[in-house]
């Protein structure tokens, strides 16, 4: 197992990660910028070093400062969370040619599945499902008329170097693709720097329906179990809950041999996630991009296979077997994203935190980045905690889930508590039959 580790994150991932790492004796470094000093995660890791201003391109994705940080730290590897450098290519290969140990997927991999008709012309090649589209980036609205014509309205206009549910659009007709296309590719080009953009069928009832994949030491590639992940906002998850509601043991047969030949397809090392779309009507599937990362909803899970999946992943980086015997899970998971954010309108509401109290009890499992008289600043993704209740099943864990969601007590910031009061008593959620539009339709 390595010595010591270097996070390169903040907030809950990064506390998330100290945690494991110190069950195992590894010696953890956090790096931190300006906005960042005093948090959580700065304070209960071995080693701290600061590494820029709030600005994140000038710190958490500044890859010379935190490969400086790694080296005069002495830290043996990095593991980089997710979001900021954790699906760059360049930094994964850096990090590796400096002779560190990268926690993740290689950088081939990660370039791979990084463009997005790229990884569906891949998976298609696989056989693995993908929905009808563009094989080649779409060079002009002319263009894309075209392709729309021969994939049939409404269609998906998407970023291909996009990611996390960022740069898409929807168009229903040829003035709305319009629209949409000079839409998504100026957001592309200014967001990430390369204005690709692809075309896709549009499914109007659709679930997001995610599997967890293990690629292993020895070359083996292992699919754990799926994950429901329909409650969004803005194409952005709130609620992800496992086993899916919607998913029975022949179609869960299906998604995992999909996704373990997705992750085969491209030799795939570490954790990952395979993301699909699921037509509730017809039981089909289709491949919608793969995560080479930990995914934030990685705790449910954990939960209903008792594993440590950071450990797993340190374990694979190192060069060991996996400790644990994937079997069949038990129990239902549900993982709430606690956002500083308006509950209604979802805009974000940063604010220094005045109170902080977590819940507690059988079944309750709180990863926060938070604390009382910490604060929450506009430089950052939203997200303060995540609630994850654990039950015998969904309606044990959904009954979990409305105590501990009175008993979170949150004053500053504002927070979207009272959203997910609102939606633990909504019947279409608790019918399990819901769908992408559920939020939508509440507001």
């Amino acid at each position: 197992m390595i010595p010591s580790l270097l996070i390169a994150n903040r907030g809950e991932i990064a506390r998330r990660i100290i945690r494991t790492a110190r069950r195992l004796g590894i010696r953890t470094v956090a790096v931190y910028s300006e906005a960042d000093a005093g948090m959580p995660f700065v304070l209960e890791a071995d080693e701290a070093v600061a590494i820029g201003p709030a600005n994140p391109a000038l710190s958490y994705r500044n890859a010379e400062a935190i490969l400086a940080a790694a080296k005069s730290s002495g830290a043996a590897a990095i593991h980089p969370g997710y979001g900021f450098l954790s699906e760059n290519a360049d930094f994964a290969r850096t990090v590796e040619e400096n002779g560190l140990i990268w926690i993740g997927p290689g950088a081939e991999a990660i370039s791979a599945m990084g463009d997005k008709i790229n990884a569906r012309n891949l998976m298609a090649a696989a056989g693995v499902p993908v929905a009808a589209g563009t094989p080649e980036p779409v060079v002009s609205a002319d263009a894309a008329v075209i392709a729309a014509a021969g994939i049939g309205y409404p269609v998906m206009v998407k970023a291909a170097a996009g990611g996390g549910g960022m740069g898409m659009g929807v168009a229903a007709d040829e003035a709305a693709l319009r629209t949409e296309f000079d839409k998504v590719r100026s957001f592309a080009e200014r967001m990430f720097g390369d204005g690709s953009v692809l075309l896709e069928r549009y499914f109007p009832r659709v679930r997001h329906v995610e599997v967890q994949i293990l690629g292993l030491a020895d070359g083996r590639v292992i699919a754990l179990s799926e994950r429901e992940c329909s409650v969004q906002r803005r194409n952005q998850k709130l609620v992800e809950e496992a086993p899916s509601p919607a998913v029975g043991p022949e179609l869960r047969e299906r998604l995992l041999r999909a996704a373990a030949t997705a992750g085969e397809a491209v030799g795939y090392r570490n954790a990952g996630t395979v993301e699909c779309l699921l037509d509730p009507a017809t039981g089909e599937f289709f491949f919608l991009e793969m995560n080479t990362r930990l995914q934030v909803e990685h705790p449910i899970t954990e939960l209903i296979h008792g594993i440590d999946l950071v450990e797993q992943q340190l374990r694979i980086a190192s060069g060991l077997a996996p400790s644990f015997d994937p079997g069949s899970p038990e129990g239902h998971a549900i993982e709430l994203r606690i956002n500083a954010e308006d509950p209604k309108r979802f805009l974000p509401g940063p604010g220094k935190v005045a109170t902080w109290v977590e819940p507690d009890g059988e079944g309750v499992r709180v990863d926060s980045g938070y604390a009382a008289g910490t604060t929450v600043t506009p430089f950052y993704d939203s997200l303060m905690a995540k609630l994850i209740l654990f039950g015998a099943d969904r309606e044990e864990a959904i009954a979990r889930a409305r105590v501990a969601v009175s008993g979170f007590q949150i004053a500053g910031p504002k927070n979207n508590l009272p959203f997910f009061a609102e939606l633990l008593a909504n019947p279409e959620f608790l019918s399990g039959d819901y769908d992408t539009g559920i939020v939508a339709r509440m507001r």
